[in-house]
């Protein structure tokens, strides 16, 4: 096995396993970029000795990885609720220069990192943690997370096509799950619709709506699970109760 899958393929056991990058990020000091960053410039030690490879694979209950010879500790969990408007990138830094939800969110020391992504034109409901299982458990299919979103199509859509979204549609990687699907009104020939899915695919209710032949005008996120986006404004934050972040951990 070359070293470059040797570095990508976890080594067998039932400890915590997890790639130095992600490590770094996931204790909240930054992002996976700026990880790979402070290892290629020598800043990063791994059991006393400087560490090259961000891909490395750290045993999280037998390493002890340091960062400028300061120990990385487990950071307080933060839940953060942001109602992202269209128009920004979900991802910590752009090389175009374009806004971020990083340029929304209040000033926090530690890194926190969104659960899932809404695309450029997506706007709505977002979930930002240091909390990595707790983000894995929303956006893992096998968990049937549901995740609600009003869509504005490019045309009507019959009561034939909405039942199409419910049993589920054939995309380039798979038949999609039965989803949920309620007419909310007509404007002007094109049909406004809530949609709950259960699963997290790349530009997902985007392509089920070009399955049926149709665009769509606007898409947000109005909830996760039973969490909604209410009233708060865009573009504004609230951290989740603890009665909501154990709800969605159940």
């Amino acid at each position: 096995m070359s070293k470059r899958n040797a570095a990508q393929t976890p080594p067998p056991g039932d400890r915590p396993i997890k790639t130095l990058e992600r490590v770094l990020s996931r204790a909240g000091l930054g992002s996976r970029s700026e990880a790979r960053r402070w290892v290629g410039e020598g800043r990063v030690k791994v059991n006393g000795r400087v560490e090259g490879d961000p891909n490395r694979w750290i045993d999280l209950e037998r390493d002890r990885v340091l960062l400028d010879d300061r120990p990385i500790e487990k950071q307080e969990h933060v839940y953060l609720l942001l109602h992202k408007p269209k128009g920004y990138l979900t991802t910590y830094r752009d090389p175009e220069g374009r806004k971020t939800i990083y340029d929304l969110l209040p000033d926090r020391q530690q890194y926190l990192f969104p659960v899932g992504r809404l695309d450029l034109d997506t706007s709505g409901l977002l979930i930002l943690t240091n909390d990595t299982a707790f983000a894995e458990r929303l956006t893992n299919p096998d968990y049937h997370v549901p995740k609600t979103y009003l869509v504005k199509a490019s045309t009507h859509l019959s009561d034939e096509q909405l039942d199409s979204l419910r049993r589920g549609v054939e995309l380039r990687d798979g038949p999609t799950r039965p989803a949920i699907v309620t007419r909310v009104r007509e404007s002007g020939g094109r049909t406004v619709f809530t949609i709950t899915i259960t699963e997290g695919r790349n530009r997902q209710v985007r392509r089920m709506v070009e399955a049926l032949d149709a665009k769509v005008l606007k898409l947000v996120r109005t909830a996760i699970g039973p969490i909604e986006i209410g009233e708060l404004a865009a573009g504004a934050t609230r951290e989740l109760t603890r009665d909501e972040v154990d709800v969605l951990r159940r």
